[in-house]
């Protein structure tokens, strides 16, 4: 992967998480976040086409993958923690689930850097200890 893709895929990624972040905060469907985010806020067409296959697959397989989330925060209740943090779990397990071409460090570490951007000072931390449970319980090791 050349590092245009890399930082196409970082750009969709991010953009994912504000569309996904928008879903959970008005109910909105997957095509009508996706609708909104792009005729006001536009972007590079590498980013946009990543960013839709990430959270049309989020919309798709959200049962499972809050189950994931679930049988591995035992301590959190998924409606109980921050709306970022719990977008960032649904997008990279989403990832780690479906994308079986994205290296599980890639997902961990785009995980992680997008907790650090947009989270609070302790969900990089909470997100890559989630993560890695979930990875290690899906034999992504």
């Amino acid at each position: 992967m050349g590092k245009v893709e890399r930082g196409a895929r970082r750009k969709g990624r991010e953009a994912a998480l504000q569309i996904l972040y928008q879903m959970d905060v008005s109910d909105l469907s997957a095509e009508d976040a996706l609708r909104a985010y792009w005729t006001h806020l536009g972007g590079a067409k590498e980013a946009e086409s990543f960013a839709n296959q990430l959270v049309r697959g989020v919309e798709t397989h959200r049962k499972r993958i809050d189950e994931t989330i679930r049988q591995v925060s035992h301590h959190w209740r998924l409606e109980r923690m921050a709306r970022v943090d719990r977008n960032i779990l649904r997008l990279a397990t989403f990832e780690l689930l479906e994308m079986g071409d994205i290296p599980r460090r890639v997902t961990l570490n785009e995980a992680i850097e997008l907790a650090k951007r947009f989270g609070s000072e302790g969900s990089s931390g909470f997100v890559n200890g989630v993560l890695d449970r979930i990875a290690s319980d899906l034999g992504k090791g």
